[in-house]
């Protein structure tokens, strides 16, 4: 029998990997997006020829009502989430003298309040069947903190502190929770470096450099796979860095 998987983020390249690995494994999707609707039409449109069950939400997860709608919707195409993989994310790059309250609200609204709403609406429908998993996508930067982005580096700690308690509260459910935290991951968020910046940073990490979305992808459908004993776990995915 087919498993469901929810996944946020995914018009993203690590929310597209992640959904491409997931589909390749079996499971019927549902894929959110929001500001990139036509990036997550094409690899709807990808997925579906490869022979993918579907379906894809633009939701505003800032919003409690559309994150309630969006499990209504999986329930009612597929069934309850097997897995829930919560990846919308944004990064934020700045002084802590120059960042605005705009960029803050927003940041914390994309990075650690949608998590914890699509949390809490997984909860409430893997509870009563004793079974599921959740994995948010965090960061190395939760853990070691990062310079210049003091902001995304506190609420991807938060998604960290969030995970290991909710992964307390659900292990007597049946349900485990984790945390994947990608290091230095080759995408579109990290376009910002320079040559200069890109060839210091590989020198810092041990496997000499970058990752791809389809590594963080792999380690979440083996994640998804692991035992349900394996829960409240930190796991990075940064070739040694941290």
């Amino acid at each position: 029998m087919s498993k469901t998987a929810l996944l946020t983020g995914a018009s993203g390249e690590i929310g597209g990997a992640i959904a491409r690995t997931l589909s390749s494994a079996g499971y019927r999707l549902v894929l959110t997006g929001n500001r990139h609707m036509d990036r997550l039409r094409l690899l709807e449109d990808e997925l579906r020829k490869s022979g993918a069950d579907i379906r894809t939400v633009q939701a505003d997860l800032a919003d409690a009502a559309s994150c309630r709608k969006l499990f209504d919707l999986c329930v009612s195409e597929f069934d309850v989430p097997d897995l829930v993989v919560n990846n919308a994310g944004i990064s934020h790059v700045s002084l802590i003298q120059d960042s605005s309250e705009e960029d803050l609200q927003l940041l914390l609204q994309t990075n650690l309040a949608s998590c914890i709403r699509i949390c809490k609406e997984a909860a409430r429908l893997m509870i009563p069947r004793h079974c599921g998993r959740i994995i948010n996508i965090s960061s190395v930067y939760g853990v070691s903190g990062a310079s210049c982005e003091a902001e995304y580096a506190a609420a991807k700690g938060a998604v960290n502190a969030f995970t290991k308690s909710l992964a307390k509260e659900l292990a007597p459910s049946g349900i485990s929770c984790n945390a994947l935290a990608p290091g230095a991951i080759d995408t579109r968020m990290n376009a910002h470096l320079t040559e200069l910046d890109r060839r210091v940073l590989t020198e810092e990490i041990p496997a000499g450099r970058m990752g791809t979305p389809e590594e963080v992808a792999e380690c979440v459908r083996l994640l998804a796979q692991a035992p349900l004993y394996l829960t409240g776990q930190i796991i990075a995915v940064d070739g040694g860095w941290y």
